[in-house]
């Protein structure tokens, strides 16, 4: 059965605004994507909603044919993000991506205030370029990693509160296997998420990360970061058990597949500078196989 009409989607401009989410998703959300197709039809939609609208925002920050400034991100980000928030209070949305998310957001009494958080941490891409603590960096990460899921659980069907807190954790992890991998094309933009004095404990400045030369400090700084990855991975695993059955298989691949980045950073030898760790396709299937027949046996 078509997703949209498992999830009971019928009106046509929700529908298309549906489908522009999910377009999102698997043109850039490759493991995240195929994670989602492993929750049963009905539950797919509202997820490929959340991501749409995370991957817009994304989108306006991290935009770098652009011509416009950072100030003028911020102000398309602002008016964008003001009209969503209204719409939620509305219920009322004529935006492409936007419509999908409201229609989700109110289906599923998901707080407005994570989409607060969440485009306080976009705007926070376009004027703060580094983080002095791992406490600094985390009011970044709450909005960008945390809130998203905090926004998921509802969909994945919570069997208690508990459910909560390990989806911050997992969230986070994902946030933090990213920025461990894409250090390099950070510096890119201008911006360096892993924090200054745990780098410093290592004897890494922000000018040797400029240099980008790989170097025995800058590798014994990553191992830390990735051994934080690893930990925040099994502190969340309990609360998996804790999401309705049919949503498990979904989250446990979604979590061996991202917070496996840092396995392919390991794999090349920690060099972020010059080269992009990816999950292979090979491992995807490895892990994607096993979770789809679980998954059937779910349903």
């Amino acid at each position: 059965m078509n997703e949209l009409d498992a999830a009971g989607i019928t009106d046509p401009v929700l529908r298309a605004s549906y489908e522009e989410c999910k377009r999102l998703n698997s043109l850039h959300g490759k493991t995240y994507y195929l994670a989602t197709l492993l929750l049963p039809a009905h539950k797919r939609p509202f997820v490929h909603a959340l991501y749409g609208f995370a991957r817009y925002a994304d989108e306006i920050v991290d935009d770098l044919a652009s011509t416009l400034s950072d100030q003028e991100k911020a102000a398309h980000l602002k008016t964008w993000g003001d009209s969503v928030l209204a719409s939620i209070s509305t219920g009322i949305s004529t935006d492409h991506v936007g419509a999908a998310l409201i229609d989700t957001v109110r289906r599923f009494n998901i707080p407005q205030q994570h989409f607060v958080d969440f485009l306080h941490s976009m705007t926070m891409d376009l004027t703060v370029g580094t983080y002095k603590t791992y406490e600094d960096l985390m009011e970044y990460v709450y909005g960008s990693a945390a809130v998203i899921g905090l926004q998921m659980v509802p969909i994945l069907g919570p069997l208690s509160d508990e459910a909560y807190e390990p989806a911050k954790k997992l969230g986070i992890a994902f946030q933090l296997a990213n920025f461990i991998r894409d250090v390099g094309e950070d510096l890119d933009r201008g911006r360096i998420y892993l924090p200054l004095d745990e780098l410093a404990q290592f004897g890494v400045s922000k000018e040797m990360l400029l240099k980008r030369k790989l170097t025995p400090e800058i590798i014994a700084a990553l191992k830390f970061q990735i051994e934080r990855v690893r930990q925040l991975q099994k502190q969340a695993e309990p609360g998996i058990a804790l999401l309705e059955e049919s949503s498990r298989p979904c989250i446990s691949a979604a979590s061996t597949l991202y917070c496996g980045i840092v396995d392919e950073v390991e794999r090349i030898g920690y060099d972020v500078f010059n080269k992009r760790a990816k999950t292979s396709t090979a491992r995807r299937i490895r892990v994607a196989l096993p979770a789809f027949i679980r998954a059937i046996s779910a349903r």
